[in-house]
């Protein structure tokens, strides 16, 4: 076979991977995330409508949660915690949990912890936490680029989602609005290295 038919064939296999990748893209969900600060709930809105509502823990306090748009930049299974020399391996003592979603906010993210206590309750030191069944459940649903809105006071939007009450929710209830949605995740084992507890952790993957 001569070399300029081969060639012929590599570009049309590269542009058939790229009309693929397109197709692909275009058949993506919009995933946005929209987590109320003030409500401590978090819903997970696919292509305008919403999947799950979830009950999770905020920042306090002393060491608020950061309001704005953001994206998921990283998706971490079974992390390894680092944090002023003590590592922690991936198990029940992890205090991110077993989950770890890194947010374009660097040193944030949405993830699990070690004191199941304290979901509904504004007491992280900036991230968002959860239970560890809607963890691992809200992690298979989300991807890296979903957008992450992290809204400090109740709007029309947020009275919508989470309702106008004026009391914030501290039950650890997930209340299903659709039928749940299951996607296959990918495992990554990686290490999270903090230079403060969950405000600023950095995720690398080994």
């Amino acid at each position: 076979m001569r070399n300029s038919e081969l060639s012929r064939l590599a570009i049309l296999a590269v542009a058939a991977i790229v009309l693929a990748s397109h197709a692909q893209a275009q058949n993506a969900p919009n995933r946005v995330i929209v987590v109320s600060l003030e409500d401590r709930k978090l819903a997970l809105v696919e292509d305008g409508m919403v999947k799950k509502v979830y009950s999770v823990a905020v920042g306090k306090p002393s060491t608020p949660s950061p309001v704005g748009t953001f994206t998921i930049e990283r998706r971490v299974a079974n992390p390894t915690y680092h944090h002023d020399g003590k590592t922690v391996l991936p198990g029940p003592r992890n205090p991110v949990g077993t989950r770890w979603m890194g947010l374009s906010k660097h040193g944030y993210g949405i993830h699990g912890t070690n004191e199941p206590n304290s979901i509904g309750k504004a007491s992280s030191h900036g991230c968002i936490r959860m239970a560890k069944a809607d963890l691992e459940e809200f992690y298979a649903m989300v991807a890296e680029g979903d957008t992450v809105e992290l809204v400090g006071q109740r709007n029309e939007e947020t009275a919508q989602l989470f309702g106008g009450g004026e009391n914030p929710a501290s039950d650890t209830q997930t209340a299903q609005l659709e039928v749940p949605v299951q996607v296959q995740s990918a495992m990554v084992t990686a290490d999270i290295s903090e230079t403060i507890p969950e405000a600023v952790a950095m995720v690398a993957s080994r």
